[in-house]
């Protein structure tokens, strides 16, 4: 065994020791009196000290010793005799901040961007050509300068590393995996792979060299279900990997980035299609069921365009990240995105920023970054860690988008963040929670730009009884609190469903599903999962969520998968080989998450259920438990229970509830006696039945209702069309359509309530501009208003014998919207109409969409109220999308409100009035309506 140096005074070990037990001790107080810590102890499996804890462990000896570690020593010291060399051979820490000076160089402009590109590589190609010599990536390292590469050079490197996969038999289609750290070499391999016709396979490298052969072990099975062809991977690995051979038939080269650049080889280049796989995202763990995302170049190209949009990057932007490529906010967000918009990218390794997170905001100072951020986690430890100190002289002004997701975002993390950092420069509406999920390739979720954090407080018993989350009272204790992570990127659209598949109304918690270009087809050679996924055309986001406002609020994860420090952990692999340890009760393990409001981050807790009581061999088999996890996942366990049988709650099939052990070890309940845990577990059963059966109820209860509103329709509408076929005179025709409306709502118990009458002109014509919202929105017109209008409707309702007939009884106009000089003719007419006495309503939208938001106007209202001299007057209806939006067949009962705003007169004559009518309309529209404006939609005329 190894001993301290002799010049090692024993001091300096004492005290090591004494700061290590300090923080074990913090992270996993129930090892109070049985906590052993040696200089030969190992930090993970022994001590349970995963990357957080890692850095706060050395923030704390740096302090100690008065001395700066090197960053690496995170990575590489195993035991507290590493940490002792380490300590002894570090530099002084120095006596004040290091200042940072900016870079004011800025690139030129680009005007253009890769818009017709069907590949990454013909991305790749358009910049080759457009300029070459253009800084693409600068990797900021520990120590030495900046390396840079340019368009210029990921091209022909990555040609490179192409001839020498093709040099090794890679054949067209074949996944190439991918295990490298944050370094240059990442980019040509995964864009070599591309070039050389393959599938990018990225997999986490080891956190620490003295781990390879088990890190490698735990990625056999991702190896394996990808039929990975070659890994590319460091030197320190391709011992270890050639083990992997024996467990991954298809594995035939282990090669260095190095060893794939030939000098003097051909150029190949594939050429590739925009539905050829652009690469695998794995996003579970690899000992279980491994599901590799499968996204094209079409997916991902859809997305990075929908981001740029959504964020309105473009080449004047400077992006700062620290996300590692592995994951699909650092590859496709951060990289990938910075490509294409010819935004230069400023990379450190994930290690640097967890070692000294300041490096990260003073990157960001000193490159004047725009686009920036990372999970939750990464927020909380720069407000833990970094002293004023450390930040005099930062300048985070030039911050314009700081994004915060892949994990839960806390609200507390935001208003904490955006108070302190405000001095420091930091717009207030910089802070953007965002949504996304491999499955939609990165993004599908993003909050408009200029917005502060919008952060909804409801009722906690409202969201766990009724499953609505209705505004909680200002003096509420018990309020949640859920964050709005945006609205669905252009083209992308989301919904909320009920456990039977059926579309919940605003503000009612289901799951989240969503569709849209990004979306992926499917898990790589997984049918089972990839079946679970899909539900026709919508995709399963495995998030529980609701929507208001036209923004996502996520409540929680139907998925039981942890995010621990941006890291997914899949609990059932290591339920199940806990539950093979001797000692355990086999299939009475849960593993969960536990947020831990301190860092941010999500706490890894095993709850194991075992007949021994002797406490050494509890304590032993403990030990052996977290030396499980770190085996298997890489990382330690932050707590361990060992529970007397019966303990972990199970479903009435066997299956375990996680969340019901989430909330007994949160109670406390997990670690009393046998007979307090019963008592525990059946008031947590009974306590959830009544929930379960009211939302069951509620299921049942909705198809009912929607049955039963199908069936008054029915029985209302064939007398109230013979009556308004037959019947003469329009005002009669009109009565009788209105008293049948009436008639409808009072009887579906649907509640119409409309404010603003008085601003409906009464002695001359006028034009109602209505936002669309649902198929219900004329009937809530008629219903609800006094007097006679005609109905301005598309003319593809005339193809209808029904429609036809009923309309034209009801003098509605008809009007063309693809025959643009039909178009011209129709909007004479209907303006001729204005001018004779006819008061029109038009829906300027001309189509509505299910999920909430105003659609770009056609300009035919208000040109016929330019036309005509007539005023305009907006109206506004909310609750009829609730009601019956578009794709859902089974109505639902809710509160529809009309608002009827001021009248708008024309000011002038001709297309500029028109224009100022539409902008002063829209403009009332969106202040009441409270859906968000998408009028960056094409422009519809």
């Amino acid at each position: 065994m190894n001993k301290p140096t002799p010049s090692a005074p024993a001091s300096r070990e004492a005290q090591l020791l004494d700061i290590i037990r300090a923080l074990a001790l913090e992270l996993h107080p129930h090892r109070q009196g049985n906590l052993r810590v040696g200089m030969e102890s190992q930090l993970d499996a022994e001590l349970g000290f995963d990357s957080l804890s890692r850095v706060e462990l050395l923030l704390r000896l740096e302090q100690a010793f008065g001395v700066a570690l090197p960053e690496h020593v995170m990575a590489t010291a195993d035991t507290p005799l590493d940490l002792l060399r380490a300590l002894e051979s570090a530099r002084p820490s120095g006596h004040g901040p290091v200042r940072h000076a900016r870079d004011t160089a800025a690139l030129a402009a680009v005007e253009a961007a890769p818009d017709q590109a069907a590949t990454l590589m013909d991305v790749l190609d358009w910049h080759v050509n457009a300029h070459a010599e253009r800084p693409h990536i600068t990797l900021l390292g520990e120590d030495g300068g900046p390396q840079v590469m340019t368009y210029g050079d990921l091209f022909a490197d990555a040609q490179r590393t192409a001839a020498g996969l093709l040099e090794r038999d890679l054949r067209p289609g074949q996944p190439v995996a991918i295990m490298l750290p944050s370094c240059l070499e990442y980019f040509h391999s995964f864009m070599g792979v591309l070039m050389a016709g393959g599938i990018p396979v990225p997999i986490y490298p080891p956190a620490r060299p003295s781990q390879i052969e088990d890190h490698l072990r735990r990625h056999a099975g991702i190896l394996d279900n990808a039929r990975a062809a070659i890994l590319i991977t460091v030197p320190e690995a391709k011992i270890a990997a050639r083990l992997l051979r024996m467990q991954v038939l298809s594995l035939q080269h282990i090669v260095t980035p190095d060893e794939l650049r030939p000098e003097g080889a051909a150029l190949p280049r594939h050429a590739g299609q925009g539905s050829d796989i652009g690469h695998l995202q794995y996003t579970s763990g690899s000992t279980g069921n491994p599901k590799g995302v499968v996204l094209t170049h079409d997916n991902l190209l859809a997305n990075i365009r929908a981001m740029g949009r959504g964020l309105q990057a473009d080449s004047t932007d400077v992006f700062v990240s620290w996300l590692p490529l592995y994951h699909d906010m650092g590859l496709i967000g951060a990289w990938l995105g910075s490509m294409y918009f010819s935004v230069p990218l400023f990379l450190m390794s994930p290690l640097t920023f967890l070692a000294r997170p300041e490096r990260w905001l003073w990157a960001i100072h000193e490159h004047r970054g725009t686009l920036s951020g990372g999970p939750n986690f990464a927020y909380e430890l720069c407000l833990k860690r970094l002293s004023d100190e450390q930040l005099a002289g930062l300048d985070l002004s030039s911050w314009r988008v700081a994004f915060n997701g892949a994990e839960p975002v806390i609200p507390g993390t935001l208003r904490r963040f955006t108070e302190r950092f405000a001095k420091y420069g930091l717009r207030h509406d910089a802070m953007k929670p965002v949504y996304g999920l491999a499955e939609c390739s990165v993004g599908l979720a993003f909050p408009p730009l200029g917005r502060d954090p919008l952060v909804d407080r409801i009722s906690r018993d409202a969201l766990n009884h009724a499953g609505r989350a209705e505004l909680a009272a200002a003096d509420d204790p018990h309020a949640l609190e859920f964050v709005a992570c945006g609205q669905p990127l252009p083209g992308h659209e989301v919904r909320v469903v009920n456990e039977a598949g059926l579309e919940l109304g605003e503000r009612e918690e289901g799951r989240l599903q969503f569709k849209g270009p990004s979306a992926t087809s499917g898990y790589y050679r997984n049918a089972t999962d990839t079946k679970a996924l899909l539900h026709g055309e919508w995709l399963d986001s495995g998030d529980m969520a609701y929507i208001a406002g036209g923004d996502v609020f996520l409540t929680g994860r139907r998925k039981d998968i942890i995010i621990r420090a941006g890291r997914n952990i899949y609990p059932h692999e290591l339920e199940d080989a806990i539950g093979e340890l001797e000692g355990v009760r086999k299939g009475c393990v849960a593993v969960f998450g536990s947020t831990d409001p301190r860092t941010g981050t999500e706490r890894l807790v095993a709850l194991a259920e075992t007949r021994e009581r002797d406490p050494e061999r509890l304590e032993a088999l403990r030990m052996r438990v977290e030396g499980l996890a770190v085996d298997l996942l890489g990382t330690p366990l932050d707590d361990v229970v060992l529970a007397p049988p019966h303990t972990v709650p199970k479903t009435s099939s066997g299956k375990i509830r996680r969340a019901s052990s989430r909330l007994l070890y949160e109670q406390g309940a997990t670690r009393g006696g046998t007979r307090a845990v019963w008592l525990q577990v059946v008031r947590l059963w009974l306590a959830g039945l009544a929930p379960q059966t009211r939302r069951l109820w509620r299921v049942v209860a909705d198809t009912a209702y929607g049955v039963y509103v199908w069936a008054l329709l029915l029985v209302i509408a064939l007398p109230t069309w013979l009556l308004v076929v037959l019947l003469p005179g329009a005002a009669t025709r009109f009565t009788v359509v209105r008293g049948a409306g009436r008639l409808l709502l009072k009887l579906a118990r649907i509640r119409l309530t409309v404010q603003g009458l008085e601003h409906l002109p009464r002695e001359r014509p006028c034009v109602l501009a209505v936002n669309h919202s649902s198929y219900t929105d004329g009937l809530m017109i008629v219903a609800g208003l006094p007097g006679l209008w005609s109905f301005v409707a598309k003319r593809e309702l005339v193809g209808s014998f029904i429609s036809r007939w009923f309309l034209r009884r009801l003098s509605t106009e008809f009007v063309e919207r693809f025959d643009k000089q039909r178009g011209v003719e129709d909007a004479r007419r209907v303006g001729a109409s204005l001018q004779a006495g006819r008061s029109l309503v038009f829906f300027p939208e001309g189509t509505f969409r299910r999920h909430p938001g105003l659609l770009p106007f056609h300009m035919g209202a208000f040109q016929a109220a330019v036309e005509g001299g007539a005023p305009i007057v907006p109206v506004v209806l909310r609750g009829t999308r609730s009601m019956l939006r578009d794709g859902q067949w089974l109505p639902r009962r809710v509160h529809v409100r009309m608002e009827l705003a001021p009248p708008l007169q024309p000011e002038d004559n001709g297309w500029n009035a028109a224009v100022a009518l539409r902008d002063g309309v829209r403009a009332e529209m969106l202040r009441r309506l409270g859906e968000p404006d998408l009028a960056d939609q094409p422009v519809l005329l």
